[in-house]
């Protein structure tokens, strides 16, 4: 028997892959699916089954198109949603083989009301492994504020209470022994302190999870949901579009990745108003750029700031990339189901710039640089681009707080006349900020490199460092 961890970091997410005696199944897999398909097809398998944890909402999953591909059946647990696709709608203990080994479904309502566990049992029959989906996380459980999102009568204290009996009479009670393979780990908006591990035996689990310890149902209910942030918007678009369905990744790519020269590129932003989406290293990006483009570069957490950045998933977006990255692009932004990029810039950045179109920068300086500046004039402005909670916890004595995270906002603080020296925690976010309020008309806005690390660390700035009142302890 086979068990195969497939992590995809820049969406702390684990898919999994299970073999017996020629049959296989996949557990959450990503939007594209040709690897499953190869990794079966190498081993002389055939994939029976594509279970699903849960209606996911921070990725759109391969589901549709690994079943089309495969004949594999689709399996999720007991729910009332009305799908467009054929599954089979498990029931709670219902069990599944694959070759000589067993999976059993166990419903486990709580972080949404479909979501369920597979236990596996291995091909002498002993419980060996359970896929806990975003019920169980290592050092942590899911968020129950999601599928409220989708379904009216929900709240975030009923989806607490029905995680909490879930874990309670569901899970606990179960070996030991047992590895527990979750859906996500650190990184990941859908809990909200995850560990870097990501697997781990439950027994360890029940010894060191905060949510597994013994406490009463109000009391957990608190904790779970105290400290929660917004999730990200294009959360329950991705919900529904693993409910009702999604064009296949064939198509997306097909769409997504056609060349268009310099004056193609001009002429089809011009016609469309698509969203150029440059997605280069931040101080590659800042040297020079397509007029209008915003930069969220593919090495950094990519999907969560697209996601957090353009609102709607059907934006036509063209790609400006490092040349042969472009597949790469629009396959990342198919996972959180942004399907509708309609083309690239043909040989990058340096295309545009040979054939004579014009050209936008942004201003970057470094740490000692803005030290320079601030010895000259003590009352410039810095722009703390940092989640509240980072700027909270320390930060340059007078810099202001303007979260990336709610951008629109933020630009409210912004008097178009001043300049501003605008830095994140190591300078990606920052630069996503700039080019964005930049592609609006904020053209005063300096770009501090390596951010607050550097700040910090060159010692020629004061450091807030925030004290908890006591009377918040």
């Amino acid at each position: 028997m086979k068990i195969e961890q497939i992590y995809t970091g820049c969406l702390a997410q684990g898919a999994y892959y299970i073999e017996s005696d020629g049959e296989a199944a996949v557990i959450d897999p990503l939007r594209e699916v040709q690897p499953y398909i190869e990794k079966a097809d190498r081993r002389n398998a055939k994939i029976k089954y594509v279970f699903e944890t849960h209606f996911h909402a921070d990725f759109v999953s391969g589901h549709i198109d690994l079943a089309k591909k495969t004949g594999a059946e689709i399996v999720y647990g007991p729910t009332d949603m009305k799908l467009g696709f054929n599954a089979h709608i498990g029931q709670d203990g219902e069990e599944f083989h694959i070759g000589k080994a067993k999976i059993k479904l166990i419903h486990t309502p709580g972080h949404t009301m479909e979501s369920s566990c597979y236990l596996l049992f291995n091909e002498e029959g002993k419980e060996e492994a359970i896929f806990t989906g975003d019920t169980l996380f290592i050092g942590d459980v899911g968020r129950p504020d999601l599928a409220q999102k989708v379904v009216a009568d929900l709240t975030q204290d009923i989806l607490a209470g029905h995680l909490y009996d879930s874990l309670r009479n569901k899970i606990m009670p179960l070996s030991d022994e047992l590895i527990v393979y979750p859906a996500h780990g650190a990184g990941s908006a859908c809990g909200k302190n995850m560990s870097k591990e990501t697997s781990d035996t439950l027994g360890n689990q029940k010894k060191t999870n905060y949510a597994l310890q013994e406490m009463s149902k109000e009391e957990f209910t608190k904790q779970l949901i105290t400290g929660l942030t917004p999730p990200p918007a294009y959360f329950p678009q991705n919900v529904m579009m693993n409910i009702e369905g999604y064009d296949s990744i064939d198509d997306v790519l097909e769409r997504g990745v056609k060349p268009l020269t310099p004056k193609e590129f001009e002429a089809v932003a011009n016609e469309t108003g698509a969203l150029i989406l440059d997605t280069r290293a931040p101080q590659v990006f800042n040297k020079g750029f397509v007029p209008n483009s915003i930069n969220i570069g593919i090495d950094g957490s990519f999907a969560v700031w697209v996601g957090a950045m353009i609102p709607d998933l059907k934006q036509q977006i063209l790609v400006v990339s490092d040349e042969g990255r472009e597949e790469e692009v629009v396959t990342r932004l198919a996972r959180v189901g942004y399907d509708h990029a309609i083309g690239y810039l043909k040989g990058g950045f340096d295309a545009w710039k040979k054939s004579g179109e014009e050209i936008d920068q942004i201003t970057s300086i470094s740490a000692s640089e803005l030290a320079e500046i601030k010895k000259e004039d003590k009352n410039i402005h810095v722009l703390d681009v940092r989640k509240i909670s980072e700027f909270q916890s320390e930060h340059v004595l007078d810099a202001e707080n303007a979260p990336l995270d709610y951008i629109n906002e933020s630009m409210l603080k912004i008097d178009k006349d001043k300049t501003y020296y605008v830095h994140c925690a190591g300078g990606y976010r920052s630069m996503v900020f700039n080019s964005i309020l930049r592609a609006r008309g904020y053209d005063n806005l300096i770009d501090v490199k390596g951010g607050f690390k550097d700040l910090k660390e060159s010692g020629e700035f004061e450091i807030s460092e925030f004290v908890c009142p006591t009377t918040l302890l």
